[in-house]
Formats: C-alpha cells, structure tokens, sequence
C-alpha cells in the first residue's frame, strides 16, 4: 500500500473513532453527574402529604382519626388510604361516607391524640367541637376546610383499605378564602407530615403562579447562610414631612429584592411606635456578594437616589445571630 493510501485510511479511522470518543466522554460525564445522587432503595419519597382528620359514625357515635395518606385521583376524586387495623373502616363501610378536615396549627394537639388512640378503647367522639354537615358526616368546627365526601370504591391493597371518594360538600372559614372566594393556602397553610421522620411541617410561602414565571415577581430560591453573611439592624430617621414618601420607597425595594434576589434572606422594615419618623429594618444577605449585588441592583440604586433627601440619620449596626439554628422566614405573600 503506497503512503497516500496509507494515509488516506489511517485519516478515516481516525475520524470513525472521534464519535465513539466523544460519547463515551459524554457518558463519564454523565456517570459522574450520576454519582453524585445515591441510591436509597424503593423508599416512597413522596411526603410531606397534609395532614387531615377523618371523621365518621362508628357503632352509632362519632369518631375522629389522624390520616395523612389523602391524595387527588383526576379532578373529583379523593383517595383516601387508611390501615386495615383502624377501627374507623368499618363505620365508612357501612355508611359509605366521611369527612376530611384539614388541621391548622391550632388543631394539631388534638389531631396528634386521635391518631394516636384507638376508638374501640376510647372514646374520641368529644375531642373536637363539631357539627353535622348537609352530607350526614360530623364536620369539625375549628378546621379552616372540611370536605364531606362519598365513597364510590373501596381499592384493597396489602394492609390497607383505599377509598375512592367523590366530594359532596367543601366548607371553609371565611378567613381563608380570597376576594373570589377560593381557598387561599397562604391563609390557610394546612400543617404537612412526613413519613421518613415521623416529623409535622409547616407549609411554605407561595413560589409564584404557575406558568406565569416569566411575567410576574416570584419568591425565587433563596441562597444559605454562608461564614460570611451579614445580618444588620438599620435604623433610619425620616423627616416628617416625607414619610409617606419614604415608606413607599422602602416597601417597594424590600419586595423587589426579597422576590428577585437569592442572597437577600430577609429584609423586614418596621416602623416605630412612639416615633412613626424612626425605622427599623432587620437584614440579613447569604454573603458578602450577595450584598455587594444588592447595593449595586438598580431597584436599590433607585431606592437609595430617591430617598437620600427625606433621610435625616442613618445607623447601621452589624449583628451576630445568638443561635443560628433560629431561622428567619422572611417572604412577599403573591
């Protein structure tokens, strides 16, 4: 075989083992990426669920049970998953309904009790104020929504009954619902339970509407604490004839910076009593350069030109938190 030939194979092999090379690249890649997820078996990693209290007639008298396993089948269906061993079945079965109350804070001691007792050994049928609803079900007083709900299907699986319900009736506080009368959940904020660690949560702030992202202010994801992170205390003097001035001011970079800017975790402004002219606002950025991009935003630059004649004295004093295991939950409700 003369060179050129020689040549002329060897470019062509080359270029067939290129492609192989790049892939197999992309998979180390990949594998690397891979890596850094670990594998924790089939756990069901679907919590937190909220928490919800069941009521029925059992026997004749009313009976309340603690159950987190509710979920949504289509747009009116409820599954609700309840143990075998609960003594609450067999009043659902036979009268083929129940209620579902959503537990706020308030409600939780009571809620945690009656999961926690058995209602063929005591009974639970006074621990919670209540009244009967339009559906025949007890529907609990305190609770910011309840729904009565009908069984439709009852789907066995190992260890549990899972009734397949659809809703007769849904009652809410007035507190909770927005001007369109809809439940607003960050009124509501239902307490949430997680399996893995036995473990009640709160429900957080809304993140922003969806598949609206793009057009409107959001809660975006916020940034952790690092060494270097700042928590201040501002205090600022206004003249009083630009307070109104100022607080619109002041309102408007606080939303605005909490809703687009992952390094600021808290910006709180309060006002103070006996002299509404003095005002105080609690800051805390995630790091040096978390503040350094927030001086240097154009909502703050715009803040700071707009207002630097209606200020009188400015104080900044630097904070050290005395337990950093107290978190600060600062948000703009959406």
């Amino acid at each position: 075989m003369n060179t050129n030939k020689l040549c002329y194979v060897f470019l062509m092999m080359l270029a067939a083992l290129m492609p192989m090379s790049v892939k197999s690249e992309e998979r180390n890649n990949n594998s690397d990426i891979l890596m850094e997820k670990r594998n924790i078996g089939n756990l069901l990693a679907l919590y937190p669920t909220p928490v919800t209290v069941v009521g029925a007639e059992v026997n004749g008298k009313v009976n309340w049970l603690v159950v987190s396993h509710v979920g949504i089948i289509g747009h009116d269906r409820i599954l609700v998953s309840m143990s075998k061993q609960h003594y609450t079945n067999q009043g659902i079965k036979e009268s083929g309904r129940l209620s579902l109350n959503l537990v706020s804070r308030e409600m939780l001691p009571q809620a945690d009790y009656v999961g926690s007792v058995s209602g063929d050994k005591i009974d639970k049928s006074e621990v919670f104020a209540y009244h009967y609803g339009e559906n025949g079900t007890p529907v609990i007083d305190e609770s910011p929504l309840s729904m009565e709900l009908d069984v439709v299907d009852v789907y066995d699986s190992p260890g549990f009954d899972n009734f397949i319900c659809t809703i007769a009736n849904t009652y809410a506080d007035r507190a909770v619902l927005d001007e369109n009368g809809k439940p607003d959940y960050n009124k509501l904020r239902p307490v949430l339970f997680e399996f893995p660690t036995y473990s009640y949560l709160a429900a957080g702030p809304v993140l922003g509407k969806c598949r609206q992202f793009e057009k409107q202010p959001h809660n975006c994801h916020k940034e952790v604490m690092q060494p270097d992170g700042i928590i201040r205390l501002s205090r600022v003097e206004v003249y009083p004839e630009y307070i109104d001035e100022y607080m619109e001011f002041a309102t408007e970079v606080g939303e605005i910076s909490l809703m687009n800017e992952p390094g600021v975790l808290t910006m709180y402004a309060m006002q103070q009593k006996d002299n509404p002219c003095i005002i105080t606002i609690l800051e805390r950025y995630s790091s040096e350069e978390a503040y350094r991009k927030h001086i240097a935003s154009d909502h703050f630059q715009k803040y700071k030109q707009g207002t630097l004649h209606m200020v009188k004295n400015l104080d900044l004093v630097d904070q050290k938190a005395i337990n950093p295991a107290n978190v600060i939950e600062n948000h703009v409700i959406l």
